[in-house]
């Protein structure tokens, strides 16, 4: 074969290993097609190749194989990584509490739906804050007690200084909810912790990576407005499809908004759907208003309307509703 032929047929083997590369769909991809993307060398044994981190479409050698490739790959790569982003922000994300320790019964999403306990680190549902407690004979005892555990609230002159040394003992136990919320006393400075924007946001950070979605939420709120760090709305948005991703309904609320103000209505009511199968009216009603307008179609709004009737029936119960009815302001969870 004269060097020109062979020259040719390298360069004809070269094209097509870059066209079947080029043209890797990504069904190929999961079909656990493993070759380098830029040199096309086969994984093997001793010669493991990583996935693009971005799009998880296609494999490397190394970063030298990534880099040199990135020309070509860019473009597809930025598609299929905002895909695949889409698919884990519109997941109906898990209750953000789950069930009442004591009456067995979901957690509302409403803040004064639910206390925390800093004596015993459980969420208590407002039902069970308010009922009367009884002992093992049957007796009323001091509703001045936490319903799960019996500690005595905090209370007199010392009742702060109490409540920060329980706080700092359930932080120290890594509880995500008691760091979130001496974040927030840092925050403002209060119960003897003083205030610093800093230890906030630092505080907010470990909650947030324990799980406690409603952190993320505080920070995007933080960047958004500028509080404790410059304005950044690009990480403001960051951290608030994190706090939706979590379950935090304000959080996938305010991403509809948002949506909605950019004309993407789309998205918007993917939004908030979800938001309201987490139990945020507000979102019930911005779909009412864009039902009324034309904007959503009458199947929408029934599957909204459902959707919170749904969450109201795994929240409701008697015992909140009496609660809720001795004084609304306080114990209102829907």
């Amino acid at each position: 074969m004269s060097t020109s032929n062979k020259i040719c047929t390298d360069s004809c083997k070269d094209s097509d290993v870059n066209d079947m590369l080029q043209n890797m769909t990504t069904a190929d991809t999961d079909n656990n097609v493993s070759m380098c993307a830029n040199c096309g060398k086969d994984e093997d044994e001793s010669h493991k190749l990583k996935h693009c981190n971005a799009c998880k479409m296609v494999k490397y050698c190394n970063r030298d194989c990534q880099i040199a490739h990135r020309p070509k790959h860019k473009k597809e790569c930025k598609k299929r990584a905002a895909e695949l982003h889409d698919i884990e922000l519109f997941k109906q994300p898990p209750a953000q509490f789950g069930d009442c320790p004591i009456c067995i019964i979901r957690i509302p999403s409403l803040d004064k739906g639910w206390r925390y306990m800093s004596c015993c680190g459980k969420v208590i549902c407002s039902g069970c804050y308010y009922a009367p407690r009884y002992n093992d004979k049957g007796n009323k005892v001091n509703n001045e007690t936490c319903p799960f555990c019996r500690t005595p609230y905090p209370c007199g002159p010392t009742s702060d200084m109490e409540t920060n040394k329980r706080l700092k003992k359930r932080v120290e136990a890594g509880d995500a909810q008691a760091i979130y919320s001496v974040g927030g006393y840092h925050r403002v400075g209060a119960y003897c912790f003083p205030q610093d924007m800093d230890k906030a946001l630092e505080l907010w950070h470990r909650a947030a990576e324990l799980g406690f979605a409603k952190s993320y939420n505080n920070i995007g709120h933080a960047y958004n407005n500028g509080i404790g760090v410059e304005v950044d709305k690009k990480k403001a948005m960051h951290y608030f499809e994190l706090a939706a991703m979590g379950g935090n309904e304000v959080a996938r609320h305010n991403l509809g908004i948002n949506e909605g103000k950019a004309r993407n209505l789309e998205r918007a009511l993917k939004h908030l759907m979800i938001a309201v199968r987490d139990g945020q009216p507000e979102s019930l009603e911005v779909i009412k208003g864009l039902y009324s307008k034309g904007c959503v179609s009458k199947q929408d709004y029934t599957k909204a309307l459902q959707a919170y009737q749904a969450y109201l029936s795994e929240i409701k119960s008697e015992q909140r509703d009496e609660a809720a009815a001795f004084d609304s302001k306080k114990y209102r969870y829907y």
